[in-house]
C-alpha cells in the first residue's frame, strides 16, 4: 500500500503542482439516525457528514472521517481513520472513546468549569458538553505530513485552511503555543502554566495518548519520539508484548506505551528522551506512575484519554 501511495502522489505532483496532493471527498450525509454505529443519539440535533481522504490515482481512500456540525457553526472533526500506517493531517481516534469521555464530563464537571486539551479534542468537547474551553477555534498545528510532502507544506496549509475555515484568533493561538510549553516542562512548572492558563476557576485538563506524536511535531527539542503500528492478536497478548519490547530495545528507546486503534492493530508511541516531561508523565509509560502525580490530580480514565484535575492556587497566608 504504501509504494501504491507513493507512485499515485508523484503522478499527482507532476500533473499538478501548487495543489495539495490529497483531497476530502463527501461520501455520506444526514443525521444521527443515519449514523448510528457513532453512539450520537445524545445530540439528536447533529449533521453529521462521512469524507474519505484520496490520492490522486490511488482507488482506494487512505483515511475515513465523520464531522459533525451543530447548526452553522463550522464542522468538528469527530473521528479519524488511517487506512495506510503513514499518518496525513490527523491522529487516529474513535468516537466510542470520545462518547464515553464527554458523557462523563457532562456527568461530573460543573456547568462552570474550564476544560484544557489540545485544540481537536477541545472543540470535541465544547460541542458535545457545552462547556467551556480555551481553544474552540480550528488550528491546523501541528501539520501532519509524510516527509516526502514537506516541499508542499504550504498548498496544503492553504487547502487545510479553505477546508476548514480561518485560523485560530492571535490570542487563542498563542495561548496554545503556551500551553505545548507546559506539556514539555518538567511536572510541576508545566502544572502551574496550566493553572495559569485556566485562571481562578475550576479546571480540568484532558489529554489522550496521540497528543504525544502530535507535542513532538511541535517541540522536537524537547521529545525524541516515534510510533509504529503492530498486529493485534488478543489470544497472545504475551506476544505482542515481547514483540514491542524487542522493537525498543532494538532502536535504544526508554520507554514506549500503547494506543488502541481498532480490535487488529495497536500503536506503540516509543520516547527515547524526554519521557520527564509533564505529558509523558501524565500517560501510562512503563517507567511513569499517573496516579502518584500530585501537582495535578488524576480524576478519570478511559481509552486513550486520561483527565487530571488542577488544583486551585493556594490561597495566601494571613499575616
Amino acid at each position: 500500500m504504501g509504494g501504491i501511495f507513493l507512485l499515485g502522489w508523484l503522478a499527482y505532483v507532476s500533473l499538478s503542482p501548487g495543489l495539495a496532493p490529497y483531497h476530502y471527498e463527501l461520501i455520506e450525509e444526514g443525521g444521527v439516525d443515519k449514523f448510528k454505529k457513532l453512539g450520537l443519539e445524545p445530540w439528536p440535533d447533529l449533521a453529521i457528514s462521512k469524507y474519505e481522504v484520496y490520492v490522486e490515482d490511488v482507488g482506494k481512500p487512505i483515511a475515513v472521517a465523520h464531522l459533525v456540525k451543530s447548526g452553522e457553526e463550522p464542522p468538528v472533526l469527530l473521528d479519524w481513520e488511517s487506512l495506510t500506517s503513514e499518518l496525513l493531517t490527523s491522529v487516529d481516534r474513535k468516537s466510542s472513546e470520545l462518547v464515553t469521555l464527554v458523557t462523563a464530563i457532562k456527568k461530573y464537571a460543573p456547568e462552570d468549569a474550564v476544560i484544557l486539551s489540545w485544540w481537536d479534542t477541545s472543540r470535541q468537547i465544547e460541542l458535545l458538553t457545552k462547556r467551556d474551553t480555551l481553544f474552540p477555534s480550528h488550528h491546523g498545528e501541528p501539520m501532519i505530513i509524510p516527509s516526502h510532502w514537506r516541499e508542499r507544506s504550504d498548498a496544503i496549509r492553504n487547502y487545510e485552511e479553505e477546508f476548514w475555515g480561518a485560523p485560530a484568533p492571535a490570542e487563542e493561538r498563542r495561548k496554545f503555543q503556551r500551553f505545548a510549553d507546559a506539556l514539555v516542562a518538567d511536572v510541576e512548572k508545566g502544572a502551574g502554566i496550566l493553572r495559569e492558563l485556566a485562571g481562578s476557576r475550576e479546571a480540568y485538563v484532558v489529554v489522550h495518548v496521540s497528543d504525544l506524536y502530535k507535542l513532538g511535531l511541535m517541540r522536537p527539542k524537547s521529545i525524541d519520539l516515534a510510533y509504529k503500528n503492530f498486529p493485534m492478536n488478543s489470544a497472545n497478548m504475551h506476544g505482542l508484548v515481547n514483540t514491542v519490547k524487542r522493537f525498543m530495545a532494538e532502536n535504544n528507546y526508554a520507554t514506549y506505551t500503547l494506543q488502541s486503534l481498532s480490535d487488529r492493530t495497536v500503536r506503540g508511541y516509543f520516547i527515547r528522551d524526554g519521557h520527564d516531561i509533564l505529558l509523558a508523565q501524565m500517560l501510562p509509560f512503563t517507567e511513569t506512575r499517573p496516579l502518584e502525580l500530585t501537582s495535578i490530580q488524576l480524576i478519570y480514565q478511559h481509552g486513550g484519554y486520561w483527565v487530571y484535575k488542577i488544583p486551585p492556587i493556594a490561597a495566601a497566608p494571613v499575616s
